[in-house]
């Protein structure tokens, strides 16, 4: 059995769960999340806490139990403290600022790139350190809107320009070999 999908989920005081069949609204002081899950997986809510169950040991029942354990638990954590992205902005002149709710990155490029935060998604930037910070409620939104801004200009390998995850690791390349 699915160790993931066996363990109940804890509802936190604040935080709102509704569940009508395969349907689960989750409510809480950061936001409030919805998801549709498939059917045969059975959603119950006992005791402050939320259990997932299968019908059976199938191959897609046995995929599907752990998955849907693991998003419930990402909405329920996601309402109540929200998830954060922290991305490294590393380079000669390249920079990252907030013009209002918008992230203005600086990268070498001709023009400075503007980057809009969607729904829920909050930016801060940290100058001193050349940080920036990605927030919000849904987890999977959030590590899309950090990758979209990774993407600008991810990290090179000869002298590790770019942007990248904080605890990202560049594997660097020598440069010409006849070069010391």
């Amino acid at each position: 059995m699915s160790r993931i999908g066996r363990m109940p989920v804890v509802v936190p005081s604040g935080v709102d769960v509704k569940i009508q069949g395969g349907y689960v609204r989750v409510k809480g002081p950061k936001g409030e999340l919805e998801h549709t899950f498939p059917s045969a997986m059975k959603i119950l809510l006992k005791d402050g806490e939320i259990l997932v169950e299968r019908p059976s040991d199938e191959r897609t029942h046995r995929a599907l139990h752990g998955m849907t354990r693991a998003i419930i638990n990402n909405m329920v954590e996601g309402v109540s403290t929200g998830f954060q992205k922290v991305l490294e902005v590393n380079g000669v002149g390249y920079r990252a600022e907030l013009s209002g709710e918008n992230l203005v990155l600086q990268v070498g490029f001709s023009h400075p790139v503007v980057v809009e935060p969607p729904e829920g998604i909050s930016f801060d930037v940290d100058t001193r350190l050349r940080q920036i910070f990605v927030r919000g409620y849904n987890k999977e939104v959030v590590g899309q809107v950090a990758a979209d801004i990774r993407k600008v200009r991810p990290p090179e390998p000869y002298k590790g320009k770019g942007i990248k995850y904080l605890d990202e690791r560049i594997r660097r390349k020598a440069g010409k070999a006849g070069r010391v």
